[in-house]
Parts: C-alpha cells; structure tokens; sequence
C-alpha cells in the first residue's frame, strides 16, 4: 500500500472515530407553564411525568414558572409535593402565577425552593435563571435591580475560558419584560448559547440583539398533548436539539418523527460584546412643568410613596424601608425587614407605620428608624394603609383593621375569603375596599361592623376588584376592575346603580376621581383615558383622551390635582392631561419600567412617583 492510500485510510478512520465517539453532552428536562392546581387535569399529568423523568437519562429537570394559577400557598404546597418526587437534580423559578397574586407576598416560594434564582454548572455549561416578576400587581416581566446586579457578578465570577452560559427565565427576551434592555446588555458580556423561557405557551424560536431565544411548550399545550421540552447541548460539536416529550409516549429523537417539534441549531461560537439597546426619547416638557429623577435606589420599588413636609418613605424589593430626605435627597434613615415591602408606608405625625411582607405591623420613630411598637399580626401586608384622624385602617390577608398611632388594635373585619390590596376610600363614616375574592365591602369606621358587601357574580378571583381604589362620592361609588366592567353603586345601601361593558373601551385596574367628585378617570388597556360623569343614572362618558401608551395594564391610580390629570404606564411613561378638556398636554419618559402611584406633597403642592426600577421623580409647576 502505498504512501498515500495509508494516510487516506488512517485520516478516515480517524474521522470516523471522532464522529461515533461519546461528546461531552448535557440534556435538560425542561417543564413550564404546569399551572398545576388541587385536583385538575395538570396535577394528574405532572404526577404522570415524574416516574418517567426519572427514568429518563436527563442530567437536570428546570422548572421555568407557573407553577400553579393564583400562588396560593394550598397551590404551591401541593406542587411541591409533586415536583418533590423528582430524583434528578431540580431547579425551580416561579412565573407571573405565582408572582402576581401571591397569598404570601412572594414569601412561600422562597421558603419552598430556597430562592427564587438558580445557578448551576454542568461540564463547560453556566445554567443560570431567576425571577421576573411581575410583583404582586398587573405589569410586565420585570428583573430586580439586585437581581441584575447578582447576575453581572455570578457569570463574571464563573464563566472561565472555553465555557458557555444558558439562561433561564418564565418570560422571553422581548417587549414582555421591562427591563429587557438592561438584563440583554448583561447577557451580552458573556458567551449565552441562548435564552429559554415559557410563558407563552407555545414553541418559537426568537433573537434579540443577537441573542438566540427560545419559548418553550406548556405543560398542556391544550389540544389534548400533555409534555414537556428535551433540551439536548452538545458543546464539543456546538449543536443544540430541542424535542417535545410527550407524556405517555416513548421518546424518539428521529428528526422528522411525528410526535416531536424539532429544533436544531448551531451554537454561536463568534465573540460576545455589549450592544448599544433603543432608548425612548422624550419631547421637551413644558416651561410651565419640571420633571426630575430626585433618587435612584440600589433596588427595585414596589411601593408607592409616603410624603411628609420634609421626607420621602418607600420599600424596596430588598426589605428595606428608606427614608430620603426631600431637600437633600439624601438617605436619612433606614430600617430592614425580612420580606420585600409592597404597601406603602404609612406617615402619621410622630411615626411611620410600616406594613411588611412577613406578616408584622412596625411603628417607626419618624427621626431616627427606633422602633416602637411591632405586632404579628394577620398579613402578609400589600394593600396601602391610610392614616385619618389618628387611626390606621389597613388591608390584610383575609382581614380589615383600625389600629391608632400608638399600636393599640381598636377593631378588626375578618370575613374576607383573600387578601386586600388597594388603597381603601376613608369617610367620615365609612370605609370601602375591594379584596381579591370578587366583593367590594363597606365598613362602619367606628366598629368595623359590615353594612353592605357587592359582589360581581363571577366565580374567578382574578376579575375582582381587588387592586382599583374605589372613586366615591358623596352618594355614589365607582369601580373598575380586570372583568373590564365599570360598576357605580349607591354608597349607602351597595345597590348596583348601573354596570358597563364595552369591548372598545378596555378598563381594567387604573381610576381616579376629579378633586370636585363630578368626573371618574379611568385608564383602559389602549392606554386611553375615559372621563366619566359620576352624577349619571347611567353610564356617560364625557370624553376620551389617547395618551399614546399603546397596550396599558399598569393599576397605578389616576390623579387630578390643581387643574391637571396625571397618568402612569407600563413602561415609565408619564401622560399630563389638562382636567376640563381631557387634552394631553405633554408626556414624558421617565423610565422603562411601570409608575407605581402619584402622591400629593402635602407641603408643596408637587407631585412624586417611583417607578419599579427603582427610581423617584418629583413632577412640579416652577
């Protein structure tokens, strides 16, 4: 044999070697989107996974969120018994369902899973996901500022040579999350394969910026096939395959078998760097108007601001209660919780009274942080208190309760079958609330005795309204809610007057009440605001104002204060409207993320919001 032949027979055979040799692949069993509850189809199939998963050769099984539909605790405790049957190593995030209407503020998942972010390695692979929100309220997918923080610094830390990161969330790479900018701008740094999320309930592959996305299948991908998402990485060939597993049936990574959706895609092997992301520019704001950023906190802010003549008070995502000093903006003093904080702290003359995620009511020396009083008491808390002649009335979990300044419990309401989340209306004698168990109640402020409930008339907790402060009149209250009814009922006796709906006018969560009580404000879901008149035997819509939104879901209060309606989106964007004509007078960019609220500075007249990205802005009249 010659020379030539041996080496062509020797390269082939090497060759051949190669391509049969075993790689150094990962494959991930990958379940979203199982909404499992007590007793449905979902809990059944799931059960009927986990003896086959195991059975199966996957390295790791990753839960990408949705757990359950509402994140009650009875969902989630019942999950967990399932998922706990998995003997693969298991990694657990939770999804909007859990996010959005939690009974515990967010708190049982971590004392569940440990955490609500995971980092693993598996040979050359960073496995990383984390939590997205959105944060005990309607709003897009939002990362917590801490949240980008840790995940710069563990990929920083653990990404070495030659190593690939994949990244985990419920929510895709796209316009669902606020923050997408930021968190791509992270990801950009270090060598992502790609991007894997639910969510939508559906297969799509996807790219933003470069970045390889893919959606994966629900859990029931309702039309009869119950499964979930193989995820084969073969790094040493830079391959990845992406097959439906559907329960029951056998596995078979034939490409073009019948019973799989088949991806596969070459790995990206070029050099990662920072991309410039799209920012949104603002008109210039009038002469007549200033709007500033006076604070940018460290965390992300779920609550809407308490005011005082000198201070501003607000929790964070962190636990803390901060209090900034309005002139200086500067940090005061500040008090650390176990929880993140959602209800707005509340400001009485000496003391600030602070609402927690773990259940406590804190009464706050306003100078210095000193703790004065601190009761266990029936929360978690995320409804905004309010403070009215020495005496806090405030929202629970399946409770209502009166506690003056000083931390003495003076009544409390406690047939309530969910947890309260708005702001309460407080009368001379009366107090009207919403809670997530479809009712809106009335209650004697003296006693808390009961003196009318309404209900809607549906079955799903999730069309109450439980997050819209009421807009009440002298005789009469109005009401909006995510069954995108608008409800006015007669304040003294809760006889429904009148009941709206209208598929072209899309309201949802976001009201408010002109200063003289002639004008309800509601915010819809194609960003409009709809003036409505109060004193009507029926519906009667005065006029409608686009304010360039687009599609709006944010329940943050429409406010009318000194001739001037001001409203918050989704997406940081502030609408100034004039309050007779409903004309938009400018608006303005202050963020990505959703508006919170709008208080009135009891001292100046201007007027503060943050914003879920952390951020505090003072909108004013010079």
């Amino acid at each position: 044999m010659n020379t030539h032949k041996l080496l062509s027979r020797i390269i082939l055979i090497f060759a051949i070697l190669m391509l049969s040799s075993t790689s150094m692949a990962q494959k991930f069993a990958i379940l979203s989107d199982i909404h499992v509850s007590p007793g449905n189809a979902n809990e059944d199939k799931l059960k009927e996974a986990v003896p086959e998963i195991n059975a199966s050769d996957v390295d790791a099984v990753i839960v990408s969120g949705d757990l359950t539909n509402e994140g009650s605790d009875e969902q989630l405790f019942n999950v967990k018994g399932i998922l706990d049957g998995i003997t693969k190593p298991l990694y657990v995030i939770p999804g909007n369902h859990e996010n959005n209407w939690s009974q515990s503020a967010c708190k049982t998942f971590n004392d569940l899973w440990g955490n609500d972010r995971f980092v693993f390695t598996i040979g050359k692979l960073v496995v990383i996901g984390m939590n997205c929100g959105p944060f005990m309220k309607m709003g897009d997918g939002h990362i917590k500022q801490e949240d980008l923080i840790w995940l710069d610094n563990t990929l920083k830390e653990m990404v070495k040579p030659g190593m690939k990161v994949l990244s985990i969330n419920h929510y895709p790479l796209l316009s669902d999350l606020d923050n997408c900018d930021d968190y791509v701008r992270i990801l950009h740094k270090y060598p992502v394969i790609t991007h894997v999320n639910g969510h939508w309930h559906r297969w799509r592959q996807y790219e933003t910026e470069g970045i390889n996305g893919l959606m994966v299948r629900s859990l029931d991908m309702g039309n009869g096939d119950y499964g979930y998402t193989i995820m084969d990485i073969d790094l040493d060939h830079s391959w990845i395959h992406v097959y439906n597993k559907t329960i029951g049936q056998p596995f078979d990574s034939t490409i073009g078998h019948p019973n799989n959706i088949f991806y596969a895609y070459r790995i990206n092997t070029d050099d990662y760097y920072i991309l410039a992301c799209s920012r949104n520019f603002s008109p210039a704001v009038p002469e007549d108007f200033k709007v500033e950023k006076v604070y940018a906190d460290n965390a992300s802010i779920f609550t809407r601001l308490g005011i005082d003549k000198d201070n501003i008070y607000f929790g964070n995502s962190l636990g803390y209660l901060r209090v900034i000093d309005k002139k200086k903006a500067k940090l005061k003093w500040e008090y650390k919780t176990a929880s993140m904080l959602f209800a707005r702290p509340a400001v009485a003359e000496n003391v600030v009274i602070l609402p927690t995620g773990d259940k406590r009511l804190i009464w706050l020396d306003k100078k210095n942080g000193k703790v004065l009083n601190d009761v266990a008491a029936n929360g978690p808390y995320v409804a905004d208190g309010v403070i009215a002649d020495g005496v806090l009335y405030q929202g629970g979990f399946k409770t209502f309760q009166a506690w003056d300044v000083k931390g003495k419990k003076l009544w409390e309401y406690n047939d309530i079958n969910n947890y309260c989340q708005a702001e309460p209306f407080v009368g001379k004698n009366d107090i009207i609330f919403g809670a997530w168990d479809t009712k809106l109640r009335s209650l004697d402020r003296k006693t808390g005795a009961i003196n009318w409930s309404w209900d809607n008339g549906k079955s799903n907790n999730l069309f109450s309204p439980g997050n819209v402060v009421p807009a009440v009149t002298e005789s009469r209250v109005v009401i909006v809610a995510p069954d995108r009814n608008t409800t006015a009922i007669d304040r003294n006796s809760g006889k429904q007057l009148w009941r709206h709906y209208d598929p072209a006018v899309k309201v949802r969560e976001s009201l408010g009440l002109s200063e003289d009580g002639k004008r309800a404000y509601a915010k819809t879901m194609d960003g409009t605001v709809v003036a409505m008149d109060t004193q009507s035997d029926d519906y009667s819509e005065l006029w409608d104002t686009d304010c360039g939104f687009g599609y709006e879901h944010a329940p943050c209060i429409v406010l009318e204060h000194d001739g001037y309606i001001y409203v918050g989106s989704r997406r940081g964007k502030l609408a100034v409207l004039d309050a007779t004509t409903g004309k938009l007078v400018f608006w303005h960019q202050m963020g990505s993320s959703e508006v919170n609220g709008f208080e009135v500075d009891p001292a100046t007249g201007d007027i503060y919001c943050s914003l879920i990205e952390g951020t505090i802005w003072r909108i004013s009249r010079p």
